[in-house]
């Protein structure tokens, strides 16, 4: 993980099966990166969880890009016949 995200995003396996959250709440990356894909801006987001700050959604964001350099894709969804 990169600076930013390695300090805001955590896993416990005692905090939602050890999906990776915003550290310090029940937030799950992936909730915030499916608002995003919903078109929901930061401002939307911050609004929904005032107790965010608009580094904990960049850092979702950072976090999901490392997953995905590292990580294989094991299912399509459709994206690249749609390109």
């Amino acid at each position: 993980m990169g600076g930013n995200d390695a300090k805001r995003i955590v896993s416990d396996p005692a905090i939602l099966g050890g999906k990776p959250v915003i550290k310090g709440t029940r937030i799950a990356v992936y909730l915030i990166l499916d608002l995003l894909s919903e078109g929901h801006s930061f401002d939307d987001i911050l609004a929904l969880y005032p107790h965010l700050t608009l580094e904990d959604i960049k850092a979702c964001i950072q976090y999901a890009a490392r997953v995905c350099q590292t990580t294989e894709i094991v299912e399509s969804f459709g994206v690249a016949a749609d390109a």
